[in-house]
C-alpha cells in the first residue's frame, strides 16, 4: 500500500492525513484535541478514544502510523519524557501501547524536529548539510540538522528554543524567554506601542493594519523581530549553519520575512564584534516550504528513519 497515517498532535487540533511514500498528502482533517484537566488517567481515556475513532477508520488501508507531537521524546524507546501542553501523555512508552493497541507499525517524534525533518527531506533545507528551523506558533520550537542528521542531544532538548533566555536581568519573568516570542510574543510587543487589549487582537487583524502601513503596529513588529534577530544571531554563532528556516502560521507573512531579514541587517552592522573580526557569519534566514504541514511530512520521514519500509530517502 505504502500509504501512512500520520497525526500532528498539538495543543489546539489534532491534525491527520494519508500520506503516501513520496510525501504526497492525500488527504487531511483535524478535530479539537482534549484538553487537560487535572486528571490525567481520564484525559488519556478521552484522548484515545478520539484517536481510536481516527484509525479504525484507516486502519485497514495504511502500512504504519506516523506522530508528531510536542514535548521531549525518546525515539529508540518510543517514550515521552514529556508532552508539553499534553501533559497527560508524559511518561508512556506511546509506541509500544499504539502498537499493541492498534496492530500497526508506530513511531514517534517532536513536532519541532520533525519540521527540521519534512524540510531538509524535500524543503528549504533541501541544499544544505547544516541547517535549523524555527516555528513560530504559540511558543517557538524548531530542530536542529548537523552534518546530515537531525540532532537531538544527549536530553533531547535540542532544538527547544524556547528554554532560551534573550534577557538575563529578568530571569523571573516569561518574557526573557525567547518562547515568549512566538505569535503571542508579538501581538504583545504591538499591543505595548497601540495600546490594544492583548486578548482581542489576533494575528489577521494585527497584519492587516501592519500591511496597510500603520506606524505604530510596525514599531510594534519591528521590536519583536528585533529580538528574534538575536536569538538568530546567537544560534547561527553557536552551530554556522548554511540556512535557518522560518515557519509558523505568521511566516507566510512576507512583511514579517521582510522586518526579520532588515532587523538582522542592522544587527549585523551594528554588531561591536566586526571591529574585531569581519568573518562573522550572518544568519541566512529563508521562510520554510511546508509551513503547517511541515510536522505531518517530517513525522512520515522520522517514521522510515527508523522502520525503512520504503527504502533510503533521497533529496530533491
Amino acid at each position: 500500500m505504502n500509504n501512512y497515517l500520520v497525526f500532528d498532535w498539538g495543543g489546539t487540533f489534532l491534525k491527520y492525513a494519508i500520506i503516501d511514500k513520496k510525501a504526497n498528502i492525500l488527504e487531511k482533517d483535524k478535530i479539537p484535541t482534549p484538553q487537560p484537566t487535572k486528571d490525567n488517567e481520564a484525559d488519556r481515556k478521552v484522548f484515545f478514544a478520539a484517536i481510536d475513532e481516527i484509525v479504525a477508520g484507516y486502519k485497514e488501508s495504511v502500512d504504519g502510523i506516523a506522530v508528531s507531537m510536542p514535548g521531549m521524546i525518546d525515539i529508540k524507546r518510543g517514550y515521552t519524557m514529556t508532552a508539553g501542553w499534553l501533559r497527560y501523555l508524559t511518561g508512556m512508552y506511546l509506541v509500544d501501547y499504539m502498537s499493541a493497541k492498534y496492530g500497526l507499525r508506530v513511531a514517534i517524534q517532536n513536532d519541532g524536529k520533525c519540521a527540521a525533518l519534512a524540510e531538509y527531506w524535500k524543503g528549504s533545507l533541501s541544499d544544505v548539510t547544516n541547517g535549523a528551523v524555527m516555528v513560530l506558533g504559540t511558543s517557538v520550537g524548531g530542530g536542529i540538522i548537523i552534518n546530515g542528521q537531525l540532532y537531538s542531544g544527549t536530553h533531547f532538548s535540542a532544538g527547544e528554543y524556547s528554554f532560551m533566555f534573550l534577557d538575563t536581568k529578568k530571569l523571573d519573568s516569561f518574557e526573557s524567554t525567547w518562547g515568549s516570542y512566538g505569535t503571542k510574543g508579538l501581538i504583545r510587543e504591538v499591543c505595548k506601542i497601540t495600546g490594544d487589549d492583548p486578548e482581542k487582537l489576533d494575528g489577521i487583524e494585527l497584519f492587516d493594519r501592519a500591511n496597510v502601513g500603520e506606524e505604530a503596529v510596525l514599531i510594534g513588529l519591528k521590536k519583536y523581530t528585533d529580538m528574534l534577530a538575536v536569538g538568530l544571531y546567537n544560534l547561527n554563532v553557536l552551530l554556522d549553519f548554511d540556512k535557518i528556516a522560518v515557519g509558523g502560521g505568521i511566516s507566510k507573512q512576507p512583511l514579517l520575512m521582510e522586518y526579520i531579514k532588515e532587523s538582522i541587517d542592522e544587527f549585523d552592522r551594528n554588531n561591536i564584534l566586526r571591529g574585531l573580526d569581519d568573518y562573522i557569519p550572518k544568519p541566512n534566514v529563508v521562510v520554510t516550504k511546508f509551513n503547517n504541514d511541515a510536522n505531518l511530512i517530517g513525522a512520515l520521514f522520522n517514521y522510515n528513519s527508523i522502520y525503512k519500509e520504503f527504502g533510503r530517502f533521497r533529496k530533491k
